[in-house]
């Protein structure tokens, strides 16, 4: 597997993998009816900020976004998101890209990284950052609607370089 820059042409093999995750509405803040359109106005990071995917035979696994958390006195701390597609999710492509955005941060003199909104009920990924340096900072009840589980916290994870 390997990790790269976004490029245009990869928008056809990015798009269903943002689509499904997003429409499941298990793990995400986004509206599961946003359009193709309003995805990538989303997604697709303009610089400082970057957009990355992880392809292996040409086959799109999974893509990331990372830039800035907040514009000016907060421009200091990086912030980051991944989608990985359905079929390919526990062959590592998300621990890949997260390492990577760290990495990238890092090489970027961010302070750190801070994740805004991470579902509470998504476990794996929950365990992945922790695993990669990250601390739950603090949790915000009930307040990510899953659609199974009903009213979950959304945790605040930050992980200072």
């Amino acid at each position: 597997m390997r990790i790269r820059e976004f490029t245009e042409a990869d928008w056809p093999g990015v798009w269903p993998i943002v689509r499904d995750v997003v429409r499941a509405g298990e793990t995400f803040t986004y509206d599961p009816r946003m359009t193709a359109e309003q995805a990538y106005e989303i997604w697709v990071e303009s610089a400082p900020g970057l957009t990355v995917v992880a392809v292996e035979d040409d086959r799109l696994l999974g893509t990331a976004k990372m830039g800035p958390n907040r514009p000016g006195p907060g421009s200091h701390v990086s912030t980051a998101s991944f989608m990985v597609a359905a079929d390919v999710r526990g062959r590592g492509v998300g621990t890949a890209l997260c390492r990577y955005a760290v990495d990238w941060a890092r090489r970027h003199g961010y302070a750190g990284m801070q994740f805004n909104a991470v579902a509470e009920s998504n476990e794996r990924a929950v365990a992945l950052y922790q695993r990669h340096g990250f601390a739950v900072v603090g949790t915000v009840p009930g307040a990510f609607a899953h659609p199974a589980l009903g009213r979950v916290g959304l945790h605040v994870m930050y992980h200072e370089f």
